[in-house]
């Protein structure tokens, strides 16, 4: 009876400790919600910077994925022997979306770190930081997103309403990709190794979603194994299919939503719990 009783107070004193971590995590959200001016402010300064004093500005970034895109849809397109007018604009938003997520989970390693100074100065919710690198990373987006509807003109692809589809996915995947973006903040910072391996993984998983290649070229039993059980593929199809006039299949709507759902309750209990200590960890 009283190891029983004692297993029983030792889950409800772990519980209570959950939802507290769960609180804190919540109150620093709506926190720097409240201070979107912060970050929405200090996202654009990032880009701004990149491109002091050019005449260009921030459109390099659409010059330099424009030019990547038309390489790689050449070679890759006469390798595989695809139609290049299919094959062009699903490798376009393939890489412009990848790019997103990517790039985004790989900087938010680094948002405490690069934050350092401010951090241990100024008194704010730490989640100013992390939407900070998601802010500036959907500015890129946005400039790189004006090569989609450029290939479109060029072969002469028409867009219906299925396309509308494209920003609830769109939507799921800024969802998914803050909370990654919460853990790993956390995480990269007390353990400075793990941005490397981050970005590895990131790398791998690159040549492990069909990006600059097609799913259809994978034989059908090889296929379920490694695009089911893939989240990067499910996030982007949700957003590529309907652009190209497909409707995602149900598998490919059901694992971003569960994947927001449950990422977010775990990440800002884990953030929560941890973020009384990055100041002592930097």
């Amino acid at each position: 009876m009283i190891k029983q009783s004692n297993n029983d107070f030792l889950q409800t004193e772990v519980s209570k400790g959950n939802r507290s971590s769960l609180k804190l995590g919540v109150n620093d959200l709506r926190g720097a919600i409240r201070e979107k001016h912060i970050f929405m402010t200090l996202g654009w300064q990032d880009v701004k910077a990149r491109y002091r004093r050019s005449r260009v500005g921030a459109f390099w970034l659409t010059i330099n994925m424009g030019v990547l895109i038309a390489a790689l849809g050449i070679i890759f397109g006469s390798l595989f022997r695809a139609p290049i007018e299919t094959f062009l604009p699903s490798i376009a938003i393939g890489i412009i979306v990848w790019g997103l997520l990517s790039v985004t989970v790989s900087e938010s390693c680094d948002s405490f770190s690069s934050a350092k100074d401010t951090i241990l100065q100024v008194k704010m919710p730490l989640s100013i930081h992390i939407i900070r690198v998601a802010v500036r990373n959907l500015i890129i987006f946005g400039h790189n997103a004006l090569i989609i509807p450029i290939i479109f003109i060029i072969f002469v692809k028409p867009i219906d309403w299925i396309s509308l589809y494209a920003l609830l996915g769109l939507f799921l995947l800024i969802l998914n990709i803050t909370w990654m973006s919460f853990v790993l903040s956390i995480v990269c910072t007390r353990f400075r190794d793990a941005t490397e391996i981050i970005k590895n993984i990131m790398q791998v998983m690159f040549y492990a979603t069909p990006i600059i290649w097609e799913a259809e070229m994978l034989p059908q039993r090889i296929s379920e194994i490694i695009l089911n059980f893939n989240p990067f593929y499910h996030l982007i199809t949700i957003i590529r299919a309907p652009l190209l006039g497909q409707m995602p299949t149900f598998l490919n709507w059901v694992i971003p939503v569960s994947m927001a759902i449950i990422g977010w309750c775990l990440a800002l209990t884990f953030f929560g719990y941890y973020k009384k200590r990055v100041a002592y960890w930097l």
